[in-house]
């Protein structure tokens, strides 16, 4: 892994995450603070990611690689939060199917199906404490 893609938030391969909270996620020997994007391409920041409900924007870099993907993890913190059908709708129409969950069973499920070697992905907003 080159310099340049450790400081611009990259890791360039698909890894199970081994711990997450405080504000983070660790995976690889390696921990990132903040939202996660976890794709076919590799591991990566998600800046994307905001305040309140997600929103179809947030979801381009993943929209990029759907036809790659048969499943999409969202992790949506501590509690689930609606999800706007338009999300949903955009990923049906790839073919993908999108679970929207807390980030905890999100990151549980994605772990267990990439260790099945599916086609899956995540988008993970970052927790403060685990439970």
């Amino acid at each position: 892994m080159s310099e340049a893609e450790t400081r611009n938030g990259h890791y360039p391969y698909q890894a199970p995450i081994d711990a997450y909270g405080n504000n983070g996620f660790r995976f690889a020997d390696m921990s990132h603070r903040g939202a996660l994007l976890c794709l076919p391409t590799g591991m990566q920041a998600w800046h994307e990611a905001g305040e309140g409900a997600p929103q179809l924007s947030w979801f381009a870099p993943v929209l990029a690689l759907a036809d790659s993907i048969e499943v999409l993890m969202i992790g949506m913190g501590s509690e689930p939060v609606f999800l706007d059908p338009a999300i949903r709708e955009a990923f049906r129409a790839h073919g993908v199917v999108v679970e929207a969950i807390s980030t905890g069973s999100a990151v549980r499920t994605y772990n267990i199906l990439l260790a099945e070697k599916r086609a899956v992905a995540a988008a993970l907003i970052a927790v403060e404490r685990v439970r």
